[in-house]
Order: C-alpha cells, then sequence, then structure tokens
C-alpha cells in the first residue's frame, strides 16, 4: 500500500506550484500588455501613412514620424527611381520637399542595388554591416538595422530603412510580423501617393512641352508675391516669346513647329534653377517666375537666354534646320509694393509681357526691361 505524504508538505507543493503559476501569469500579463503597446504603436503608425494627403506628407511620415514613433537612431527611405519619376515629382515642390530629403535616397542604379539585395523577400534583421548598409543609410551607424522591403505588383520598389545603436534592438530570429505588414501598407501608400501626384500634375502641366501650364502660374503666382513681400525678397518674371513663329509653322508646318517649342522649353530649363518656374503662357510665349532674383540678375539670365537659344538652330525630326531667336521682356516686383498679392502678381506680369511686345516692335531677339514696371498707385 503507497505511503500518502504528510499534509505539511501537500500543502507546500501546491503552494510553491500556485506560486508559479501567479509568476507565470504575471509574466503573460507583461508580455501581452508589451505585445499591446507593440501591436498599437504599429497601428498609429500604418494609420499615419493612410491618411497622408500627399507624397511629401508620406515621405515625412516614413521618416521623421517613424524615427520618432519608434525612438529609432537613423529611418532612411531607400527608393528606385531608373526614370527620375519620384525625382521630378519632388522637384516640382522643392520648398516643401528640402527637409524630407535628407532621409530619402533615390537610386537610378536599380540592378547593381538588386545584385546586392537580391534575397531580401522579408524583413531582415540583424548585426549592422558596413560593407552592406551604409550604401542604405549614407552613413557610418553601427549596433543593428532592419530592412523592409517595399513590394508593389510590378516588383520591388525599395527599402525601408530602421537603424538604431542598440546591438540587441533588431536581432536575427526576432518576429517581423508586424514589420513586414507595415512594410506592405507603406509601399501601397506610397504607389498610391506617386499615382495621385502624377495627376494632379497631369492638370497643371502643359502637354507639349512637359512645362507648368497658365493654372499652375497664376496659383505660384500669388504665393510667390506674398513671400516676397514678407520676408523682403526680390521677384523678377519674365517673358519668352518665339520670334516669327508663324511663319516657322507656315513654312515646316505645325509638327515642326510644335518641335521648336519643344526645344525652347528644354532651352529654358537648362538656364533655371529648380527653385524657378517655368510655365507656357500660351501659344509660342512662356513666362517665368524668377524668386529671390532682382531686376539686374533677371536681365543678365534674359540676356544668356537670347543669346543661347539664337546661337543654336533647332533640328527638326526630318533632318531640317530651323533658326530661332526669342524676344524677352523683364520686369521686378518692387520692394515697397505692398498690393494685395492677386493685384501685384498681376501687375508683375502685365509689365513682363508690355516689355516683350516692345522687344518685338524694337526688332526682335533683344531683351526689354519694363521701366518701374509696377509701382504702386
Amino acid at each position: 500500500m503507497k505511503r500518502q505524504p504528510p499534509a505539511d508538505t501537500a500543502d507546500q507543493d501546491l503552494r510553491r506550484e500556485n506560486a508559479l503559476l501567479r509568476g507565470l501569469l504575471q509574466t503573460l500579463g507583461r508580455d501581452a500588455a508589451y505585445n499591446q503597446q507593440v501591436m498599437t504603436r504599429f497601428q498609429d503608425r500604418e494609420l499615419a501613412l493612410l491618411s497622408a494627403g500627399d507624397l511629401v506628407r508620406l515621405l515625412e511620415r516614413l521618416t521623421d514620424g517613424m524615427r520618432a514613433s519608434f525612438a529609432l537612431d537613423s529611418v532612411k527611405l531607400f527608393l528606385f527611381d531608373p526614370f527620375n519619376v519620384v525625382h521630378d515629382l519632388l522637384a516640382a515642390n522643392a520648398d516643401a520637399t528640402r527637409n524630407v530629403m535628407r532621409d530619402v535616397v533615390l537610386c537610378v542604379d536599380v540592378q547593381a542595388t538588386r545584385a546586392r539585395f537580391n534575397d531580401l523577400h522579408d524583413p531582415w534583421l540583424g548585426p549592422w554591416d558596413g560593407v552592406r548598409h551604409q550604401a542604405l543609410f549614407g552613413r557610418r551607424l553601427g549596433g543593428s538595422v532592419a530592412l523592409l522591403p517595399l513590394r508593389q505588383p510590378d516588383g520591388l520598389a525599395g527599402f525601408l530603412c530602421l537603424g538604431s545603436r542598440d546591438p540587441a534592438r533588431f536581432t536575427t530570429g526576432q518576429a517581423t510580423d508586424f514589420l513586414a505588414h507595415m512594410a506592405g501598407i507603406a509601399a501601397v501608400c506610397l504607389e498610391n501617393a506617386v499615382n495621385r501626384e502624377r495627376l494632379r500634375l497631369a492638370g497643371l502641366t502643359d502637354s507639349l512641352t512637359g512645362l507648368y501650364n497658365r493654372r499652375h502660374l497664376q496659383h505660384r503666382l500669388e504665393q510667390e508675391v506674398t513671400r516676397a513681400q514678407r520676408y523682403t525678397q526680390a521677384l523678377s518674371c519674365l517673358f519668352v516669346d518665339a520670334d516669327h513663329f508663324k511663319q516657322i509653322n507656315d513654312r515646316f508646318g505645325h509638327a515642326a513647329g510644335d518641335q521648336v517649342l519643344v526645344a525652347l522649353a528644354q532651352r529654358l530649363r537648362t538656364r533655371l534653377r529648380t527653385s524657378d518656374l517655368p510655365t507656357r503662357y500660351g501659344g509660342e510665349e512662356f513666362a517665368i517666375l524668377l524668386p529671390q532674383t532682382d531686376v539686374d540678375n533677371a536681365y543678365s539670365l534674359a540676356g544668356e537666354i537670347c543669346r543661347g537659344v539664337a546661337a543654336e538652330p533647332v533640328s527638326l525630326e526630318n533632318g531640317d534646320t530651323v533658326a530661332l531667336t526669342v524676344s524677352i521682356g523683364v520686369a521686378a516686383l518692387p520692394a515697397t509694393d505692398q498690393r494685395p498679392a492677386r493685384v501685384a502678381g498681376e501687375a508683375l506680369l502685365q509689365a513682363a509681357d508690355g516689355a516683350v511686345y516692345q522687344a518685338k516692335r524694337e526688332g526682335r531677339n533683344r531683351v526689354v526691361c519694363a521701366v518701374n514696371p509696377v509701382q504702386p498707385q
């Protein structure tokens, strides 16, 4: 017959077992609370990505927002951009993107990057490797990193790169479910934001030359005048008109005329800064806003454009060449003009437009500067 343990020994064993169970429950409770906090943080970040109204805000939330939410030392968004699509979209809004571009890398050489990271189909977590990771982060970091591939329907779009100086922050074998889900959300948001931005710009650009259209000029004009008045900055405007353009159409045909306009638009672009705003104002006439440019520098730039266009005939697709010259009117916003931005802006355009017609009356292929162009009445 089997002997029963003493009652006090059984009670002690039961108390120890209960203590172990309570400890286990407390551990499970702490783990559950921690996991809930982590899940909430990821959900908040994903909602922030989904609610970003435009491409610039999305990039900010993927970089600055991610770094703040997860207390990271570095966050870099490494995007494949072989045809400069994202570059051009961001360049169209250069003022707004200046800060966010610190943490965004646009990669043109996609093949070389793919060759180095072709094994990345899921999030990769592990120690810092300078040879492998420095090109993504742009500087030496140390610690540990998480590389999240951004996959879209047409393939890999880039990486969201998270870095910490803590070697234990991202370790091999760590669960990556939340990271993978967030990377999927980020990839979808990026694709949608780029497509929305392209559609938005399509309504603001001239389909032939790719320059902004008159509608966008009117929108930006008030902004630039307001900025110039508020910060006492210079603002100038050029009106550029292709000389004898009707004769080009009559002699070579309208298709050739379109080629001449495209070539002229390209020549204007190459002589302008990213902050300048070239637009196709109408027909063969182009308007260019020059922020932080006084009348003397605007006049000098107009002379360079005038001489450069005249020096190089336009080559047509059929092998013919067309001699081309332009007439340019220059006007500047006086520092004393504090009228409403819309009124002052329209006066600036009218002054430059009047100056270009004077250039034509004086014989074309020249620059004329408006005298006291928009002084308040």
